[in-house]
C-alpha cells in the first residue's frame, strides 16, 4: 500500500482509514467476538503476514513481541490485543500493521484487516464526554460502517504509555516563557491535551482546550462575536491556535483553512502539532495557511515557537 495512493486534498475534512479487527474470546461462548478498529491510512506503511511471534518472557511490557527484520529495518512488534487487555483468539493468519508516525516505525499485531474506507471527519463521533476526560482513554472516536461500529484507536497513546519520556518535560527555559499569552488547543487525545496544557502552563501561557476541530471552531466564532461587541480584534482575545490534524467532526487542516479564510480570524497564528507532519506531508499544512508545523517529537519546542509567532504578530 503506497501512501501516495491515499493522500487527500487538504482542508476537505476527509480521511481514509484502514479497518482491522481483533477476535476476542468470550467466556462460555463457542465463537470469538470480532471487534473492529481503525487507523488513518497515512500512518500505515504496509500490512504484512505475521511470522508467528510468541510473547517474550523477559519483555519490558507484556505486549512486546520482539523484533523482526523488514528490509533495512529492525521492526519492533506490539500485540495490540494485550495492550487493550483483550483475550485474542488464536489465529494462524494474523497480520502486522507496519506504521510510521512521530518519526518511529512500529508493527502492531492484529487478527486481520478488512479494507480501506473513505469518509468525512464529520462522520466520526467523539467518545463520550466522561470517557474523553480519562487519561487512560485510547479511543478517539467511532464511526458506523456498513452496520457495525469501528473504533478509532489512538496508537500514539500506546507508544507514549510504553515510553512515557517521549513527552516528559525537563523544565521550560526562560526563552520559552509565554508572558501570559492565551492559547487555544484543539486535540482529541486526552493524554496529549493534558501534556500540552501542562507544558504551556509551565511556560506562563493561559490555556483553553477543545476536544476536536469543530469545538475549537465554535469557540473561535464565539470569540469573534465577543470581539465585535467590544469593538476589538479576535487577536486581542486569543493569541494563538494550536491544533492536531486528526480529529473527529473537523480535522486540523479544515480548521486552519476556515481560520485563514475568515477576514476576522485570518491574523490569528495557527500551529499544526501532529505526528502526521513529515517532509512529504508538510505541503498540506502550507496549502491551508498554517503558520508553523511541529511534529510531536519536537514537543519541547512548542512553547517557544508559539511565543515567537505571537511576538511577531504583536511587535513591541
Amino acid at each position: 500500500m503506497s501512501q501516495s495512493d491515499v493522500l487527500l486534498e487538504s482542508g476537505t475534512n476527509e480521511l481514509e482509514i484502514i479497518e482491522f479487527y481483533i477476535d476476542e474470546l468470550q467466556p462460555g461462548a463457542p465463537n470469538p467476538q470480532r471487534e473492529y478498529f481503525g487507523v488513518n491510512v497515512a500512518k500505515v506503511l504496509e500490512v504484512i503476514e505475521s511470522p508467528g511471534l510468541v510473547p517474550l518472557p523477559s519483555a519490558p511490557h507484556p505486549c512486546f513481541m520482539g523484533t523482526i527484520p523488514l528490509r533495512d529495518l529492525v521492526l519492533p512488534v506490539l500485540d495490540l490485543s494485550v495492550w487493550l487487555k483483550m483475550d485474542k483468539a488464536p489465529n494462524d493468519l494474523e497480520v502486522i500493521l507496519v506504521t510510521e508516525f512521530n518519526k518511529t516505525v512500529t508493527g502492531f499485531l492484529v487478527s486481520g484487516v478488512t479494507q480501506i474506507h473513505r469518509f468525512s471527519w464529520s462522520s466520526i463521533q467523539p467518545p463520550s464526554h466522561v470517557l474523553s476526560r480519562l487519561d487512560t482513554n485510547c479511543i478517539t472516536g467511532m464511526v458506523d460502517i456498513e452496520g457495525h461500529f469501528v473504533l478509532m484507536l489512538d496508537l500514539e497513546k500506546v507508544l507514549s504509555d510504553l515510553n512515557p519520556e517521549i513527552y516528559e518535560s525537563e523544565g521550560v527555559s526562560q526563552t520559552a516563557m509565554g508572558e501570559g499569552f492565551r492559547a487555544l488547543i484543539a486535540d482529541d487525545s486526552t493524554a496529549l491535551r493534558m501534556m500540552i496544557h501542562r507544558n504551556l502552563t509551565e511556560a506562563n501561557y493561559q490555556v483553553d482546550t477543545a476536544n476536536d476541530g469543530e469545538e475549537a471552531w465554535m469557540r473561535l466564532l464565539s470569540l469573534k462575536d465577543q470581539a465585535a461587541r467590544d469593538n476589538k480584534r479576535v487577536v486581542d482575545l486569543v493569541d494563538i491556535l494550536i491544533s492536531d490534524i486528526e480529529m473527529p467532526k473537523m480535522d486540523g487542516y479544515t480548521l486552519t483553512r476556515r481560520v485563514k479564510e475568515d477576514p476576522d480570524l485570518k491574523d490569528l497564528p495557527v500551529v499544526l502539532f501532529s505526528s502526521l507532519i513529515t517532509d512529504d506531508q508538510r505541503h498540506k499544512g502550507e496549502s491551508v495557511g498554517a503558520d508553523d508545523q511541529i511534529t510531536k517529537p519536537e514537543f519541547m519546542t512548542l512553547a517557544e515557537r508559539a511565543a515567537n509567532l505571537i511576538r511577531k504578530n504583536h511587535p513591541a
